[in-house]
């Protein structure tokens, strides 16, 4: 059963949330972060990105870095740009996008929980990226960013949180780039926050929906804590780390997109004809027509041209949860035997493009002649990633795609 628990949040005054708040650290390179941050000295950049204070072409990894993190997460404190709160609570940060709003409790999630899987996973993590972020709290002492976690709906929960939402938010601001809206509301009652840790108590499991790297390097280190401590308790503020859940059917689980760069020595000709060995493929008049309405559909695009691709009926074992997913079907059918592309972590051919970008960006990349063939897939269900992470199985790389991203800044958990 999933054991939470509140904490007090380091956040910043109303007031300034906008200034500190930013996107997440690992969905834009350095100089994307340097030219938003600018020259506002209260941006999270500094602490999350702190290779901005740096000469351009400063390593992320550079030693000096992690010191300037730690650095800039002082100052943040000693100037008032976060304050931690005075009591340990939850929150409420909820997230609008194309009219359409997913409701998330800010909680502290057990170490203990993600070492033993009641906090399931379905992506590989990469044991360098990992050390980074370990990096990262090692020196600042705090889960700076949060994870991104669902849970099976819960009827107490939803009715908890509808009655707060009904009040004023701490925080209500449209984020720049995205343009979507975030909100955040403080649950302080004793009553409501044992309720909701009563509740949890009672859930079975939680799934890493993203950050799965960050759930890996928040409970390494805050194992690694406990170990050094012999006096410890278990009720240190390590033993916990920084999460947002929110129930699985609010979630948008968007399509993630594939762009090659050649036809593995084939013309479209024949790339079109190896595709219907095993696929209906129909020239279609335009995007939205290509666009997969089911599973097993497919949209090609290739020489300014879009075609819809529907799997042969019994191709797949429909009852194998991870040969069945289109990314999986994809990867062998497509990728493997007819390009030549065999590791989609490794294989420098292709490229990967997350569903909020659009097929305008697809085309853009086919059209610019940077890449010769886009490929579009249904997106994964949030159904389909539970049950993969209850089998205990690990889906394909690039497989899923959630909007809105977690921002930045609206919560900091200290670790001590």
């Amino acid at each position: 059963m999933a054991t939470i628990r509140p904490f007090k949040a380091l956040r910043p005054p109303k007031g300034l949330v906008e200034q500190v708040e930013s996107r997440p650290y690992d969905v834009l390179d350095s100089e994307e972060a340097r030219s938003e941050a600018g020259d506002n000295e209260k941006s999270l950049y500094h602490i999350i990105k702190p290779e901005i204070d740096f000469p351009v072409g400063t390593s992320e990894y550079d030693p000096r870095v992690y010191e300037q993190a730690t650095r800039n997460f002082q100052r943040f404190q000693q100037e008032g740009w976060l304050v931690e709160d005075p009591k340990a609570m939850y929150y409420i940060y909820a997230q609008t996008m194309n009219g359409k709003t997913q409701h998330g409790l800010v909680v502290a999630a057990a170490v203990k929980d993600y070492m033993t899987g009641v906090i399931k996973k379905h992506e590989l993590t990469r044991r360098d990226k990992e050390e980074d972020r370990m990096k990262h709290v090692r020196a600042t002492r705090a889960n700076m960013e949060p994870v991104f976690f669902a849970y099976p709906d819960n009827p107490t929960i939803d009715a908890l949180v509808a009655s707060y939402v009904k009040g004023e938010p701490e925080y209500d601001f449209i984020a720049p780039v995205d343009g979507f809206r975030h909100r955040l509301w403080l649950v302080d009652k004793a009553e409501d926050i044992k309720l909701i840790t009563d509740t949890f108590a009672a859930i079975p499991n939680l799934y890493i929906a993203d950050g799965h790297h960050r759930s890996a390097a928040a409970a390494l280190v805050g194992a690694e804590m406990a170990s050094q401590n012999p006096s410890r308790t278990g009720d240190e503020e390590y033993n916990y780390f920084m999460a947002v859940c929110f129930p699985a059917g609010q979630l948008t689980v968007l399509d993630y997109n594939r762009v090659v760069r050649d036809l593995n020595g084939l013309t479209p000709q024949q790339l079109l004809a190896a595709l219907a060995v095993n696929f209906d493929v129909e020239m279609v008049s335009g995007r939205e027509d290509a666009r997969p309405a089911r599973k097993h559909q497919f949209a090609l695009y290739i020489e300014g041209t879009w075609h819809r691709l529907t799997l042969h009926d019994g191709l797949v074992d429909e009852s194998d949860v991870i040969a069945s997913l289109d990314v999986s079907v994809s990867s062998k059918l497509i990728l493997d035997n007819i390009l030549g592309i065999k590791d989609l972590r490794s294989d420098k051919r292709i490229d990967f493009v997350g569903g909020l970008r659009g097929y305008e960006e697809l085309e853009r990349r086919v059209d610019s002649g940077e890449m010769k063939l886009a490929l579009a897939l249904h997106p994964v269900s949030m159904q389909e990633i539970m049950s993969i992470a209850d089998s205990g199985a690990i889906m394909p790389p690039k497989a899923t795609w959630f909007e809105p991203k977690l921002r930045s800044g609206l919560f900091v958990h200290k670790l001590c």
